[in-house]
């Protein structure tokens, strides 16, 4: 029988262990800052830092919804072409309402709705077919994949679908205005991050994503409503993808075949960066609102230094995810 001050010490190392873990990410983050400062004095400036957030706004805000399915043992690997069929079709409907309704706000207005309700309706159809038709979220989502961006190419007639010029003036603020210096988008990611911490950690839901992601059949035996939960997951995650595209949208004012490319890649990077078990049961949202925040200033770095082309940002991500999973290998 091992020594109880030996006990105590392992327990003492481990819980060291735990804690330094968990800073892991933001210690990543602020050495990445500090060679990015180095490297070009253009990084650490005000205007840098603002860009790099509000382009970090649209990932982060995917990235909370999509922390809550991998706690709960599941993925989504749709987000990117969710994303570009619903701005196809929010767009769709504006340019169509416009010619009938007077206000041009209201159709705004309206279109903004539309992109939350889709967002909202896609990730139920999600959690029903994962939940009732008993199918892997793996291959439910690479099959909605296909279909999401294929209707999107159909829709498009294989180009661009435009905003019409009016309602584009009148939208653009949505993402180029901003509130005490702060451009809208990151406002809005700031509110999804709070709101989605809050849910998780101080809820009973929360509770409950998690424990199904520890062990889903004792959870079941706990009786917790299971199906139920991960619909309102799937929900969760597909209305956050509903917020960051209609923020997007305003950017371009179009939705084309490649519109949101790799989101889904850059999302569950962001999360497994910022910690999340890829296995489920344990994660955090400002874990995964640093990781998110890391890959920007990763791509920043890289378009700002040259260090290597920045046609291989997707593939620092890549590696990214696969040098993350090999360290937690076995963690659950």
């Amino acid at each position: 029988m091992p020594p109880v001050h030996a006990e105590t010490t392992g327990a003492r190392a481990a819980a060291l262990w735990g804690r330094l873990h968990g800073f892991g990410p933001l210690l990543g983050l602020a050495l990445l800052c500090m060679a990015g400062t180095m490297l070009n004095g253009e990084f650490a400036t005000l205007d840098n830092a603002l860009n790099v957030l509000t382009r970090t706004a649209f990932i982060g805000i995917i990235a909370v919804g999509m922390c809550f399915v991998i706690i709960s043992g599941g993925i989504d690997l749709s987000v990117g072409s969710m994303a570009a069929l619903i701005a196809g079709c929010v767009i769709l409907v504006m340019n169509w309402g416009g010619g009938l309704i007077g206000s041009p706000v209201l159709v705004v207005v309206l279109g903004m709705v539309l992109a939350l309700a889709l967002g909202a309706g896609f990730g139920m159809a999600h959690g029903l077919l994962i939940t009732k038709g008993r199918i892997e979220p793996f291959i439910v989502t690479l099959g909605t994949l296909g279909i999401f961006r294929a209707y999107l190419t159909y829709f498009a007639n294989g180009g661009a679908i435009t905003l019409d010029n009016k309602l584009s003036d009148v939208y653009s603020p949505v993402y180029y205005g901003s509130l005490a210096g702060v451009p809208y988008p990151v406002w809005v990611f700031i509110v999804v991050a709070l709101a989605g911490g809050l849910i998780l950690n101080r809820t009973a839901y929360g509770r409950y994503v998690q424990a199904i992601g520890s062990n889903e059949q004792v959870a079941r035996y706990a009786a917790v409503d299971v199906d139920r939960v991960k619909i309102i997951t799937y929900m969760l995650l597909g209305l956050c993808v509903g917020i960051a595209t209609l923020l997007y949208v305003p950017r371009l004012g179009s939705a084309s075949p490649t519109t949101g490319l790799l989101w889904e890649l850059e999302a569950i990077a962001a999360v497994i960066v910022g910690g999340t078990a890829l296995k489920g049961g344990a994660g955090s949202i400002t874990g995964t609102v640093v990781g998110a925040i890391l890959l920007s200033v990763i791509s920043n770095i890289l378009n700002l230094t040259s260090i290597i082309s920045v046609y291989l940002n997707a593939a620092v991500q890549g590696f990214v995810i696969i040098i993350v999973a090999f360290l937690q290998r076995g963690r659950r």
